[in-house]
């Protein structure tokens, strides 16, 4: 029951963490955070019982950097929508290809990496699109998110969330 997930909103109801009840006990106790909604169930003691919570604000606003959308092979896929960026295919059997290839100095991030399907990757090989006269669908970029994004992986079975999080059943919605 401690470790039940508790949504975290700054002073402004703004989501800023995802974190486990015990925390959340801890941060209501020493006046840092106020409890906006009980979750089911509770951790008793001897003398009391207390109701786990599932919703607290923080009582002082946290300024806090934009989040980033992590690097990883699922994140450059849905980018792109499960699309090859040179043929235009639509599959969930892609590669990742380095436009520029990483052996001639490319880097391994967002605006290096693309999704191409196995066909266009070995066609590519490791030259650039434009030695292998390949021409790109769209410019790879580092997709911008919103402060929902934290919280998205955390969602199922979270229906006491919903009125903190308009628009939470967007899959796509924490791309802006």
């Amino acid at each position: 029951m401690a470790n039940a997930a508790v949504l975290v909103l700054n002073q402004n109801y703004q989501p800023l963490n995802v974190c486990n009840a015990r925390r959340a006990f801890v941060l209501v106790d020493r006046g840092k955070a106020e409890v906006l909604e009980h979750g089911e169930g509770g951790i008793r003691t001897p003398s009391r019982v207390f109701h786990l919570p599932s919703v607290i604000r923080m009582v002082y606003l946290i300024r806090r950097p934009r989040p980033k959308m992590r690097l990883s092979r699922r994140e450059v896929f849905q980018r792109d929508r499960f699309t090859c960026q040179y043929c235009g295919r639509q599959t969930r059997d892609l590669t990742l290809d380095h436009i520029l290839p990483r052996h001639r100095g490319g880097g391994h991030d967002w605006e290096n990496l693309t999704s191409a399907c196995k066909t266009c990757n070995h066609r590519k090989a490791g030259r650039t699109p434009e030695e292998a006269r390949m021409k790109l669908l769209q410019r790879p970029f580092a997709p911008k998110v919103n402060s929902y994004y934290v919280v998205y992986r955390h969602l199922n079975g979270q229906e006491t969330w919903r009125k903190f999080l308009p628009g939470w059943e967007d899959p796509e919605g924490y791309y802006s």
